[in-house]
């Protein structure tokens, strides 16, 4: 057969969140066409806010996804209470900051150990590894639980979000709570050395391309997840309340998820986009890591991706246990707990206005955008996901690993996609689904 034209045809890709195309046309040598079609139908979660009240928003933003639930339901309470002018508390902020590292850390571990781990180590699923890499399967398990709990100790659980609303939390952590906390997170430590000797002996796919990366940046000196302006590594900075003016969302015929642009013809959020724009806002101990596995910025590999996740796991675990110590040397004070339509003194007042949530979730920066009355009752509402930012990004990734590996072997080029792919750790129940290859070769 010769190696020009291609014919390949994987029916499922296995190891992301949804499914979809991806069509490569190859002729002579030629690439004719290379797509990634998202298929799904749309959700219309935008739709199943307008009429809702901003404090149940949160509750039925978390439903999106149930691995982000916890970064959906900060990013509606935070276009919330922009809309309506309310300022949350020094507390509720480092509490927020807190959940997001620990939803942060449970998806990236999911993504390194059950959907990347398999490929680097040659095997075609996580279920193989029970047999060959027992205590690697036993680790990864612990740590996911371990996050669980977590979640579970601050906010009632982690898939769904109880207390987090508007305004700050239904329940406060007590001593017990914040001890439980830390000393979970300790636990770990352990777990995480381990992972990152793993790491080390993995090696990524060999792959470049110039993109522009865009995540959240301020003046601070703290690692910016939770709040900041909107930045990009060919110099871009926003306020969030621009966002359109950022992702400048398209419709292409061949998606039923929306392409996204900046500067230039794509580009990219997630970990990696955080890890070149804020670098040297790492914790001292992640910054030792990275550099231990040859992890530096500008870093134009999307496969490192999941490398770059890695050190945001170290970078989670050690600053959740200096929130945590912070909390506990301050004392929570319960009296700001939240209570709505019960005690006047505790209840949030509502203003009519429009309002932007940007928060970074494990995928890249996540936007809600909610314009709401005097009543706090939504009226108009919008939600951009990192995966739909990214599904650009990824068609032009493709394209171009495309063109440099047409002398390779179909089920070499057709796991080279199905990895790239899977680097961006995509999430496309959110955005709209995801994975099914063709290669097409000659005419129809």
């Amino acid at each position: 057969m010769n190696k020009k034209d291609i014919n390949i045809n994987v029916e499922y890709l296995t190891r992301v969140e949804g499914h979809g195309n991806i069509v490569v046309n190859v002729e002579d040598g030629k690439l004719e066409k290379c797509e990634l079609q998202i298929v799904e139908s749309p959700r219309f979660f935008e739709g199943m806010l307008v009429g809702r009240s901003i404090f149940e928003a949160q509750h039925i933003t978390s439903r999106i996804c149930g691995i982000c639930a916890c970064g959906h339901t900060l990013a509606s309470v935070q276009a919330a209470e922009d809309a309506i002018g309310f300022k949350p508390s020094i507390q509720t902020i480092k509490l927020r900051k807190l959940l997001l590292h620990f939803e942060n850390l449970d998806s990236h571990l999911l993504h390194i150990y059950l959907l990347v781990a398999p490929d680097l180590l040659g095997v075609k699923s996580f279920v193989p590894l029970i047999d060959s890499h027992n205590k690697v399967v036993r680790r990864a398990l612990r740590m996911k639980k371990a996050c669980n709990d977590l979640c579970d100790i601050l906010v009632g659980r982690h898939v769904h979000p109880i207390s987090c609303i508007v305004g700050g939390f239904t329940k406060l952590p007590k001593e017990i709570d914040l001890d439980n906390m830390l000393g979970i997170l300790n636990g770990m430590l352990p777990d995480m050395d381990a992972t990152i000797e793993l790491a080390r002996n993995l090696k990524f796919p060999d792959f470049e391309r110039e993109t522009e990366y865009v995540a959240l940046v301020s003046d601070d000196k703290e690692y910016p997840l939770l709040m900041g302006d909107v930045g990009s590594t060919d110099g871009v900075r926003m306020n969030k309340k621009d966002y359109k003016k950022i992702t400048n969302e398209f419709v292409v015929p061949h998606s039923s998820a929306k392409h996204a642009k900046l500067s230039r013809e794509s580009y990219a959020v997630g970990a990696l986009a955080r890890f070149n724009l804020n670098y040297d806002k790492l914790h001292k101990k992640a910054k030792e890591i990275a550099k231990a596995i040859s992890l530096k910025p500008k870093c134009t590999n999307p496969y490192l991706n999941t490398a770059a996740q890695l050190i945001e796991c170290v970078h989670c675990i050690e600053d959740s246990i200096a929130i945590i110590n912070d909390l506990k040397e301050k004392k929570i004070n319960q009296e700001e707990t939240v209570v709505v339509g019960l005690n006047e003194k505790k209840t949030v007042k509502v203003n009519a206005g429009n309002g932007v949530g940007a928060v970074e979730v494990p995928r890249g920066i996540l936007f809600h955008n909610y314009e709401v009355d005097e009543k706090g009752i939504i009226r108009k509402a919008n939600c951009i996901i990192p995966t739909s930012q990214n599904v650009n990004n990824i068609e032009f990734d493709m394209q171009k690993y495309v063109k440099e590996n047409l002398e390779r072997s179909e089920a070499e080029i057709t796991l080279g996609l199905e990895m790239l792919v899977r680097s961006y750790d995509p999430c496309i129940s959110c955005s709209a689904h995801m994975l099914d290859v063709k290669f097409i070769n000659g005419k129809k």
